[in-house]
């Protein structure tokens, strides 16, 4: 949308008193009505802003993918290479949305559209992927709330198989089902999904994940209902809790048997892993996905700042509590996976050392017993029974097998299998498991519901920016929002619900915000101009940022963003897509292609996500040559660049010619000079 002109000496005699406030506000600032920019809301305090931005970046991904990433991807090793690619890459693609949204104070379609109007599209793509990423998002915090009504019972309903079966054959084979695999799977998989073979299977409704859905989005509809100030008060404790959380759960944890080999594995680092395009994109995307560039909530938030905040200190201040967080979450994870793994294989030592006894009972050959004292398995060591075994192993019944500590550290789980299967058998075991319990998935559940509180506003406040029926209906959208969220949200809590959260968790997001991503960062360096944007945020901060972002922005930026959506679509192209899927005959999980239907609902998701970018383009295309611009691009440009020029120089002899072609009235006080062209 360009900007509208404002009035000239030759349609008014100048403004006067008897203009209003709403009338000029109206013609100074572009995309928003003058109602708009007196009523916008804003965060009453900046602790408000900083917790919703942090609450927002901090989600599920730090504590189940950022640790997973770290212990298939070298350890220590990834963590430098994930700061470097945040600092060279993250911080100031994060800054440039803080700045374009606390400048502009539009959510992403009137930040975008500002910016170019052919770029409307990129700001409607961010609402769709919000909008996609709410529904699966929501089905997990519906899980969260499952297993976190489940705790309030001892023992915990995933500690032992059930024993209170039917005697018959659906009651037989789900006694295998859960000794074939573990309790924990057994639960989730069977009690909790109830899951079918594979996505072709769709199976009826699941009536309680349908009731916690619903109760899901009910909490979203009732923490946004006013906006950023009834989300912003459950800020407050949805922000801050998970760190309580985390702090209690690591120092559990440090006392735990197994927690310093959980922490050495982690931190022990494989520095040949940096030679590995795969590792760098992973580190990349995580990146990427951690700061929640591209959604538009970011540029949702920062919109409703003060002008002259410093949101480049907010920039690298998220960043680092982002990266730290990560750090705190995958220490918690490892030291409680070292706990489980070391008890696993201390398990293993019992069992074999028990089958040894039952061999020595029957008189079998004793040239390879153990030094050790069999008959206490409790003083035998996890490397002295390896010692042993890597001896005499290979002579004694195939029953008899390795225990390896390392070996059950190396079994990568993330996603849902680290949150739902083995940190749930990791508390099974801890003293009070039921209390630990609860606290672990009332933390997943304040952490969903931050991230979900800044997705929906990646979704509201563009639409109420730019459509004034719905601004004036805040509630009735948000009401219909989260309505709707749910019926489709219904697709999730099938049998096979679980495969569509993985498809739409792999595909209907990632490709659309690289995509978003790579037009936001050439709109500002090429576009608009990077120099341009600088001097706009030197406006606004009173300060200029250094003159690195510059280079960052048009170079390296734009360069990694274009070679992350390379590397996915070549991904894409050459191995097709694939979904994990539990066979309840086997009791294990098994990789399985997409069927043809699933592949076509797979393209319309990225597809739905994309087509608003060149969709918009063509749309201003089409009208500007249909009706003819108001004025040519590249003087529109010039007139912006005269407007900062005659706004820093203001003097009561502005060039007529300026009064005529841009629109800047010379009759207007310097004041309201400024707010009109730095607002």
């Amino acid at each position: 949308m360009e900007k509208p002109p404002l009035p000239s000496d030759e349609a008014d005699t100048g403004i006067g008193e008897s203009r209003s406030v709403t009338e000029l506000l109206d013609l100074g600032d572009p995309g928003t009505s003058g109602e708009a920019a007196n009523d916008r809301p804003a965060w009453d305090s900046k602790l408000q802003y900083v917790l919703a931005q942090v609450g927002f970046s901090v989600g599920l991904g730090n504590v189940w993918r950022f640790p997973y990433l770290c212990h298939q991807n070298g350890g220590g090793a990834f963590m430098v290479l994930y700061v470097v690619l945040l600092l060279l890459v993250g911080v100031p693609l994060f800054f440039m949305e803080l700045a374009a949204g606390q400048c502009i104070r539009q959510g992403s379609i009137g930040v975008w559209k500002h910016i170019s109007p052919k770029l409307v599209g990129v700001g409607f793509s961010s609402c769709m992927v919000c909008f996609f990423v709410a529904l699966y998002y929501n089905v997990i915090i519906a899980w969260s709330l499952f297993y976190l009504g489940n705790s309030f019972q001892s023992p915990l309903p995933w500690e032992h198989c059930p024993i209170n079966m039917t005697p018959n054959t659906t009651g037989i084979h789900h006694l295998c089902e859960c000794s074939d695999s573990s309790p924990t799977s057994y639960f989730w998989f069977r009690k909790a999904l109830d899951i079918t073979d594979s996505i072709d299977e769709s199976g009826e409704f699941n009536p309680i994940m349908t009731g916690c859905l619903l109760a899901a989005w009910t909490i979203v509809c009732l923490a946004m209902i006013k906006g950023i100030k009834s989300s912003a008060k459950v800020m407050y404790f949805s922000s801050v809790f998970p760190y309580v959380v985390l702090f209690i759960f690591l120092i559990r944890g440090l006392m735990l048997d197994g927690a310093l080999e959980g922490i050495a594995y982690m931190f022990y680092p494989k520095i040949e892993i940096w030679g590995e395009v795969q590792v760098w994109r992973q580190a990349a995307t995580q990146v990427f996905f951690a700061l929640g560039l591209g959604y538009g909530s970011v540029i949702a938030y920062s919109s409703y700042n003060p002008y002259h905040n410093n949101c480049h200190r907010d920039a690298l201040m998220v960043s680092c509590i982002n990266f730290m967080t990560s750090v705190l979450a995958t220490l918690v994870v490892f030291v409680v996976l070292g706990f489980r793994a070391k008890t696993i294989a201390l398990n293993c030592v019992t069992q074999n050392l028990g089958l040894l006894n039952d061999m020595a009972s029957h008189g079998s050959a004793n040239h390879w017993w153990p030094w050790f004292n069999m008959s206490d398995p409790a003083s035998v060591t996890i490397p002295e029974y390896r010692e042993w075994f890597r001896h005499y192993g290979s002579q004694v019944a195939p029953n008899i097998t390795d225990c390896d500590l390392d070996k059950e550290m190396s079994k990568g789980v993330e996603g849902t299998g680290l949150a739902f299967i083995a940190f749930t058998e990791a508390m099974a075991l801890f003293p009070a498991s039921p209390f630990w319990s609860t606290l672990f998935f009332l933390m997943l559940l304040n952490l969903g519901m931050s991230t979900m509180f800044g997705t929906m506003q990646g979704i509201l406040t563009p639409l109420m920016d730019n459509f004034s029926l719905l601004g004036r209906h805040r509630t009735v959208l948000t009401v219909c929002s989260c309505a709707l969220g749910f019926v489709i949200g219904l697709l999730f809590t099938q049998r096979s619900g679980n495969y569509f959260v993985t498809m739409f968790d792999d595909y209907s997001a990632t490709l659309p915000l690289i995509i978003v991503v790579v037009f936001e960062t050439f709109a500002v360096a090429w576009v608009y101009g990077a120099d341009r944007f600088l001097d706009d945020i030197e406006i606004m901060l009173k300060w200029r940022p250094p003159v690195i972002y510059k280079y960052l922005w048009k170079y390296l930026c734009l360069f990694a963003m274009v070679g992350l959506l390379l590397a996915s679509l070549l991904r894409m192209a050459f191995k097709r897509p694939t979904y994990t899927a539990w066979n309840h005959t086997t009791a294990s999980e098994t990789t399985l292609e997409y069927p043809g239907w699933a592949l076509v609902l797979l393209a319309t998701l990225i597809l739905a996500a994309t087509l608003p970018v060149p969709v918009g383009f063509l749309h201003s295309w089409l009208k500007n040559r249909g009706t003819g611009p108001d004025m040519d691009p590249g003087v529109e440009l010039s007139c912006q660049e005269m407007r900062r020029d005659s706004y820093r120089k203001y003097n009561n002899s502005v060039d007529s010619n300026l009064d005529g072609q841009c629109g800047v009235n010379t009759s207007i006080p310097e004041p309201l000079m400024e707010f009109l062209f730095t607002n």
